[in-house]
């Protein structure tokens, strides 16, 4: 298991703070206390556990597939339904939404191979990752992926209530390729992808799923 580069300031931060609480706490704490500093150091012990957990890459053997359409991070199927785009497409899309608690593994892959046409961040709110109007609200930044079929597939990642940056790593004009990482959601979110009509779904709702690994849909 590896440590992502997006962690590393986070978790020097964590670090810092809770050896500075312990070292406060042994200071200021008399002995007779001495169960309350080991309820700080446990605590302390336990956030900077749950920390590092949360920017791990645990090994995997990533899928490819010209015909499939790869879950683009881990987490728990929240939507599959037809909705009016509000970027890019003018047309009705498939939408399927991956919840992702802040016990999943965060980093974001890309779901296909192709050319980035388009990346736009937006600015917006903070609300929880599974309200309705998070897709549309909260902050986030939209990727449109070109496949080599000539299709096109959004890809959306958006801010949850306790996250606090996106980043996505994705140039306009560029060619990915799939499982690749994407870019990166700290501390709570959801990935949309909207996706043409015509594919066939491979999940359901309340399925787990797994970033470069599951399946969600297959082009016709």
């Amino acid at each position: 298991m590896k440590i992502h580069k997006e962690g590393k300031g986070s978790i020097l931060v964590v670090l810092i703070s809770c050896f500075v609480l312990n070292l406060l706490s042994y200071v200021f704490i008399s002995e007779q206390w001495v169960i309350l500093r080991g309820i700080i150091l446990l605590l302390t012990i336990g956030i900077t556990g749950w920390v590092i957990s949360f920017f791990r890459i645990p090994k995997r053997t990533l899928l490819e597939g010209d015909n499939l359409i790869l879950a683009p991070c881990d987490g728990k199927v929240v939507v599959i339904e037809e909705v009016e785009s509000d970027e890019y497409f003018t047309e009705k899309r498939l939408q399927i939404s991956v919840f992702m608690s802040v016990f999943n593994v965060h980093v974001n892959r890309n779901p296909i191979e192709g050319e980035v046409k388009y990346s736009q961040y937006h600015k917006g709110k903070h609300l929880v990752a599974w309200h309705p109007k998070s897709s549309t609200a909260n902050e986030r930044h939209t990727v449109v992926y070109q496949h080599q079929n000539g299709k096109e597939l959004l890809a959306k990642q958006i801010a949850g209530a306790l996250a606090n940056r996106i980043v996505n790593y994705l140039i306009i004009g560029t060619l990915v390729k799939q499982s690749e990482e994407m870019g990166f959601i700290k501390f709570g979110s959801r990935v949309d992808l909207l996706l043409p009509l015509d594919v066939k779904v491979n999940v359901k709702l309340g399925d787990n799923v797994k970033s470069g690994i599951t399946t969600l849909a297959k082009w016709k």
